[in-house]
């Protein structure tokens, strides 16, 4: 076999150190859960009902809510679920004026009347506290009519975050579907779905979800990092595509639910073994009985995590499972692009004389990050 020019091999280990280098002080500076991403949020949206009247389920950051109605500290630094749901009743006036100012439904061109419907409650997700606001809304206008949903909900004018995502679920009059609304567009119509626009959002929904989800990314690694040839990582991808891509789907259907608080130091905890098996089992035997099973293992666990990015919390539909598979599809696309970009540079610094520290000197911060993310997250639940 030809030797690899040595200025080739430099060049793979500057790209990837600094690559490497990039990612773990991001996830330093972010000991967020899996579904978070940087500075940003996303709000969940389910809109049912026909004919004049229809009903709004919104789940809000709960502290970010706070924020933007412009609360004192003592709200939204509010912890605990009892304190939190004291403080969403004491401030419910605010709260309502500041979410009925942004989020908006009209018929026919006619602005629907948004009424507050109950208390508001506090639910977990991954982490997170999120505030679930219940409204009514009074649709002028006859038996039929084309619905307009508006969201401009946590915008970048605020300065609290950047690029808010509103995902909406609605079945409004027989029609169904899914849209994610961004401040380039902010605005549905319930009679002007188009499934294939469907399919392009949330495609560009999972993308982005395991772009920016830096748990996920540095999972990925360890387990190139850990890969003993092209054959290796290809049953691994499968194994851990396979596994995530079940609890995806079942999780996703409400089939299974696990808690966020068990989900996300789990997630951290298993980039800490993979990444530490990968390095200490050299033995190319001991590594494949552990490998698949292990991965396949924490695939499932994964699996959760992605499902939770989404949010989705209405009934079985096929508009729910085109939703699913176009999102599934786009982390299965990022998945491929970071192996094809990642796993030749391994190759190159395999075949280098100093491979033996250089590769273990690449996992310790994989480590490092992965372990403070696992006690930052018990700390959150606890």
């Amino acid at each position: 076999m030809r030797p690899v020019p040595r200025r080739r091999l430099t060049a793979a280990l500057l790209t990837t150190v600094t690559a490497l280098a990039a990612l773990l002080a991001a996830g330093l500076a972010r000991p967020a859960p899996a579904a978070a991403h940087d500075a940003t949020s996303t709000a969940y949206v389910e809109v049912k009902g026909a004919g004049s009247h229809l009903e709004a389920t919104l789940d809000l950051e709960y502290d970010l809510l706070m924020k933007s109605a412009w609360l004192y500290a003592e709200a939204y630094d509010a912890k605990g679920r009892a304190e939190q749901l004291r403080q969403l009743r004491t401030n419910a006036g605010a709260v309502t004026e500041y979410v009925t100012g942004r989020f908006a439904v009209t018929r026919d061109g006619h602005v629907c009347t948004p009424h507050h419907v109950g208390d508001a409650d506090v639910r977990t997700r991954g982490t997170r506290p999120f505030a679930v606001l219940s409204l009514a809304y009074d649709c002028p206008g006859g038996a039929d009519g084309t619905y307009t949903i508006s969201s401009a909900l946590f915008p970048d004018s605020e300065s609290f975050v950047h690029s808010t995502e509103t995902i909406v679920h609605y079945d409004v009059d027989g029609q169904r579907g899914s849209q994610v609304l961004t401040a380039a567009e902010p605005t549905l119509e319930t009679a002007g779905h188009h499934e294939s626009h469907q399919i392009a959002e949330f495609f560009l929904l999972g993308t982005e979800h395991l772009l920016f989800g830096l748990d996920h990314i540095l999972f990925l690694l360890s387990l190139l990092i850990g890969a003993r040839g092209l054959r290796d990582i290809v049953r691994t991808a499968t194994a851990f595509t396979a596994a995530h891509s079940v609890t995806f789907l079942l999780a996703a259907t409400g089939v299974v639910h696990v808690p966020g608080a068990v989900v996300e130091p789990v997630i951290a905890a298993s980039i800490a073994v993979v990444a530490l098996a990968g390095i200490v089992l050299r033995d190319p035997e001991a590594s494949g009985r552990w490998r698949l099973p292990v991965v396949f293992l924490f695939g499932l666990v994964h699996g959760l995590g992605f499902a939770g990015a989404l949010g989705i919390d209405t009934s079985w539909s096929w508009e729910l499972l085109l939703s699913l598979l176009s999102f599934n599809v786009g982390i299965e696309v990022v998945q491929l692009a970071v192996i094809a970009a990642v796993f030749p540079l391994l190759v190159l610094l395999r075949r280098m004389p100093a491979h033996r520290w250089v590769l273990p000197a690449l996992t310790a911060p994989i480590v490092i990050v992965s372990l403070y993310w696992f006690v930052d997250r018990l700390a959150v639940v606890a």
